[in-house]
């Protein structure tokens, strides 16, 4: 199920069979004209991604807006809102929460996080890599 009225209504009519929400954790930033066009592009990519998940699963998923962030916020107080957002969404009752990310800055919050963090590593389309792989130290 998608974040749209006719999805909801029949979300409404069937919740207790859609125990997962499925959210797209996507950066932002138009301060660094180095990374407009990647972040672009990996936010269509994350998008095509949570859809067919969504699509795939259909019945047990309802995929939300996406929560989008600077990419130089603190991840600290952003794990803050997204957990606020998870405890909302427990209360209709979503049981599983899967956040996707191409951001690998998020590794280091995940223990932080109250939902299943999946971090899909780099892939490269048309010149642009969403994310290199890279050694993450805590």
């Amino acid at each position: 199920m998608q974040w749209n009225k006719n999805d909801t209504d029949q979300y409404l009519q069937a919740k207790e069979y859609i125990d997962t929400v499925v959210m797209a954790l996507i950066p932002f930033q138009l301060s660094n004209d180095q990374e407009l066009s990647k972040l672009a592009y990996q936010d269509e990519v994350l998008q095509i991604f949570a859809s067919e998940i969504t699509r795939e699963l259909s019945g047990r998923t309802m995929q939300v807006p996406a929560y989008h962030y600077l990419k130089s916020a603190n991840r600290e107080s952003e794990t803050d809102r997204i957990n606020t957002w998870i405890q909302d969404s427990a209360k209709q009752p979503f049981q599983h929460t899967f956040l996707l990310t191409f951001d690998a800055s998020w590794k280091k919050q995940e223990r932080e996080l109250n939902g299943n963090l999946l971090w899909l590593p780099g892939i490269q389309s048309g010149g642009h890599s969403l994310e290199r792989n890279k050694t993450i130290h805590s």
